[in-house]
């Protein structure tokens, strides 16, 4: 069962994306050749109109095949002048971009339309953030912080964080986030509000975490009416999209730097895991996973890296900076590298997930 529920999310997921292209690149003038689910071999397809509607073996992803799509192609194909202003290589740069950015565009909305949803029937969101234990010889300590000290917000810079008013202002994301730097935590004690300092640690000893606390968190369920939930869902998918950004960044450096990532990395397998979790839960837990992938799904997507639409963002914007077409045969040459890699992330990771299990 959590494999189908994850099945159909990745379908929800696959169509919205692919679909984004498709209607950008309708509006545009550009023939789709096929909209695919999965990646091929093609199992079977039905032509409904000009556009091939197919389903493929491999159901890891989905695409949109659009006429002269590469230049190269054109060049081969001499086409007609009515079917040069149908084909993607000779649109303006702008038309271009905004075709590659529509399936992140349309990933992003998806994320929001649920959380503004799940927000018409109320989310648990934390509250408070009360201190359950500090350990010894550790900025916790040194700093002062008490058993019972609810952390209210953290100053740094002048500019202050209030804990838990948005996905990216836990306290634990903000210990790793300023590790090896002075803050000023304001906690509540006793009704009194007090002014801690503390430099969260960069290697803390495993178990620790930057500060050496343990914490819990006491939730209340937010609910708004249909005509304030978009709002409400626009800042909370805005301030996820920003999390997952810094959260990726910090992956990204971790990787380069040959370290161990501070968070969980999940492919497939795991996503079909955190399905199962999501489904014991309740339909609100599987939309708000879902909403989650999508967003996740969006900045993975606008990613400067080969094969990914961000990849092909930035071709388009070299061509369109120096009026000249980027050389065909090296970018096909990157495109197909960048494959390999993610397709060699992929497979790490996935074994990854398996051994998770095992353990």
């Amino acid at each position: 069962m959590s494999i189908l529920i994850f099945l159909i999310i990745l379908v929800v997921l696959v169509v919205v994306h692919e679909l984004g292209h498709f209607i950008a690149a309708k509006k545009n003038g550009v023939l789709v050749e096929e909209f695919g689910f999965g990646l091929p071999p093609r199992l079977f397809g039905i032509k409904i109109g000009e556009t091939l509607y197919s389903l493929n073996l491999l159901p890891i992803g989905g695409f949109v095949k659009l006429y002269g799509e590469e230049y190269s192609e054109l060049k081969e194909k001499k086409p007609s002048e009515k079917n040069k202003n149908r084909a993607f290589s000779f649109k303006k740069p702008w038309q271009k971009a905004l075709i590659v950015v529509a399936g992140i565009t349309g990933n992003f909305i998806l994320g929001w339309v649920l959380i503004s949803f799940l927000f018409t029937q109320g989310i648990p969101m934390p509250e408070k953030t009360v201190v359950e234990k500090v350990q010894s010889n550790t900025p916790a300590e040194k700093a002062g912080l008490k058993p019972k000290d609810a952390i209210i917000k953290v100053v740094k810079d002048n500019k202050t964080y209030i804990i838990n008013s948005s996905p990216n202002t836990d306290m634990g994301t903000i210990a790793n986030r300023f590790a090896g730097e002075n803050i000023t935590m304001i906690v509540k004690r006793d009704n009194k509000e007090i002014n801690l300092s503390i430099t969260p640690r960069k290697n803390p000893p495993q178990g620790q975490g930057p500060l050496g606390i343990t914490l819990s968190t006491n939730f209340k369920v937010v609910k708004y009416p249909w005509y304030q939930a978009p709002f409400h869902g626009l800042n909370y998918a805005v301030s996820t999209t920003k999390l997952i950004i810094t959260e990726l960044t910090r992956i990204s450096v971790q990787f380069v730097t040959f370290q161990k990532p501070k968070v969980d990395v999940a492919g497939p397998v795991g996503i079909a895991r955190y399905a199962k979790e999501a489904q014991k839960q309740g339909m609100n837990a599987l939309i708000e996973l879902t909403a989650l992938l999508s967003l996740n799904l969006a900045v993975i997507n606008i990613l400067p890296f080969p094969a990914l639409d961000g990849g092909r963002l930035v071709f388009i914007l070299y061509e369109w900076i120096t009026k000249k077409r980027v050389n065909q045969k090296f970018e096909r040459s990157l495109n197909f590298i960048g494959i390999i890699l993610l397709l060699t992330l992929a497979a790490i990771i996935t074994v990854n997930d398996i051994l998770k299990i095992y353990r």
